[in-house]
């Protein structure tokens, strides 16, 4: 499971190109490494509308961070994550032993109706969890849009 799918004119504008423009590898590369997520051994390639990521990421944490960070750009549509590892999983194992769970916000969406939905009716005070977990991309909990792909932990691993 190396394969994530975004919604394509969705997303945070890199560069100054058109709407549907594809960010060049600079911009995706800048975009990442503004977040500090603990990506710097992390190679990005741009392959028309879909981002490569490979090398080693800190945490699995990390690893999901890296994806919606650059899937959550304007002009991609997948990010392909399956040679990308975590350094404190076990030595140099893909990371696809643990499948990440994420979420496409829509429309009249806020972090309290998707909490109940991911986590059951009457979690949603659990929405503090998700936007926890989607710092730094995130900034408020009311500042999320149609299209945005949120991580959504496990409560007990969160």
């Amino acid at each position: 499971m190396g394969l994530f799918s975004f919604i394509k004119n969705a997303g945070k504008k890199l560069g100054l190109g058109g709407d549907d423009d594809v960010p060049d590898v600079e911009a995706v590369k800048k975009e990442l490494a503004s977040h500090d997520l603990g990506t710097d051994k992390v190679d990005v390639a741009v392959v028309e509308d879909k981002v490569v990521l490979t090398g080693v990421v800190k945490d699995q944490s990390a690893f999901e961070k890296a994806v919606i960070a650059v899937g959550n750009t304007l002009g991609i549509s997948t990010v392909e994550a399956g040679e990308l590892k975590v350094a404190d999983a076990e030595a140099a194992t893909p990371v696809a032993a643990k499948t990440p769970v994420f979420y496409t916000v829509k429309k009249g969406d806020n972090l309290w109706k998707i909490a109940e939905a991911q986590y059951g009716k009457g979690k949603g005070a659990k929405n503090t969890v998700i936007f926890d977990a989607n710092k730094p991309m995130l900034t408020h909990p009311d500042k999320i849009y149609p299209g945005q792909v949120l991580r959504i932990p496990d409560l007990e691993q969160a």
